[in-house]
């Protein structure tokens, strides 16, 4: 398909010069302006750009994929879509959006962030708008933190200048070298702009196994005195969890001054999940599979996976992580 649009501009774009060798001068000048017109207008439609038709914010896609594809978070789900709506929904924002996602592994954390990048890009996570940085990848030595600041802070202000509406998305944030995260910060601030460029538009999440104890903890407390996890709520844990992560030193925001000035908006907790929300997971898995849903599978995959604490098995180990190539193996 891509293909046959780049035939098609080359066909329009070489039709218009063979069509300029016909006229006079002044009538030449104004074909070849209309040409190149022409072939900038069809290049941007079939090409993403940082324009309304690539880059547009899907409010009730967002809160559908939430509802149907994110289990067992609650407050995640409450929090993400109020704020990424609310923001998107704001032409002149005051600051970027900062998100803070927490929790243990295989929750939701990057599964969120996927979910917001395809309600805002069209092309998702594939969009060139769109930046992930892992911290062993991207920062792997130590030895080269004063490096590092000084290219990610030209990466992020070349993506910036080039689309507003830039999405950086930092994993592994527990892994990452303490300070270098501070190197952004006045990107993430109430600035207007800096050297010529604002940065207000622009959504920056950070995903983090740190504070996943402190999650744990508190869910684990609702059950022992006999209540539903859907009573914890955001104010149970976001004071906790802030704590927690900024005195952490394994964690990239250990004393960072992102936390130390109240430049994240909403630190956002992931529940542990729970057997029925693996249910949930595989059962969603093999719906995105065109298989048909079967409990009785569902069943045995969910129960393949190992739970803490180890009597009264509650909560998932690895939560929905596995269950892709767990179910290679039942189905």
């Amino acid at each position: 398909m891509r293909a046959a649009h780049k035939y098609l501009l080359l066909y329009i774009l070489t039709t218009s010069c063979v069509v300029v060798n016909t006229f006079d001068p002044v009538t030449t000048t104004v074909v070849v302006g209309f040409g190149a017109t022409l072939g900038r207008t069809i290049w941007n439609y079939l090409h993403e750009s940082c324009e309304p038709r690539w880059i547009a914010f899907n409010a009730t896609g967002l809160e559908a994929d939430l509802n149907r594809k994110l289990f067992g978070q609650h407050i995640a789900s409450r929090i993400i879509l109020k704020a990424v709506n609310g923001f998107m929904s704001n032409e002149n924002p005051k600051k970027p959006l900062v998100l803070s996602l927490h929790g243990w592994t295989g929750t939701g954390k990057n599964f969120v962030s996927q979910l917001i990048a395809e309600n805002i890009y069209r092309e998702g996570m594939d969009s060139s708008f769109v930046h992930v940085f892992t911290s062993e990848l991207h920062f792997p030595h130590s030895s080269q933190i004063e490096t590092y600041k000084i290219q990610l802070q030209q990466w992020i202000k070349g993506n910036v200048t080039n689309c507003a509406r830039s999405m950086f998305i930092f994993d592994e944030m527990d892994k990452m070298h303490p300070g270098l995260i501070d190197s952004i910060k006045p990107y993430l601030d109430y600035y207007d702009k800096l050297d010529g460029v604002s940065y207000r538009k622009a959504i920056f999440i950070f995903l983090s196994n740190a504070g996943g104890e402190s999650i744990i903890q508190t869910a684990l407390d609702f059950w022992t005195s006999g209540r539903i996890r859907e009573e914890i709520e955001l104010r149970d844990l976001e004071t906790v969890l802030s704590l927690s992560v900024f005195n952490n030193k394994k964690s990239g925001l250990w004393h960072t001054s992102l936390i130390d000035k109240n430049l994240v908006d909403f630190f956002v907790p992931f529940l542990p999940l729970e057997y029925r929300h693996v249910i949930q997971c595989v059962l969603s898995e093999m719906e995105a599979r065109r298989i048909p849903p079967d409990k009785n599978v569902a069943d045995q995959v969910a129960r393949d996976l190992i739970y803490f604490p180890k009597s009264e098995r509650i909560f998932a180990v690895k939560g929905c992580k596995t269950i892709e190539s767990k179910l290679d193996y039942y189905t």
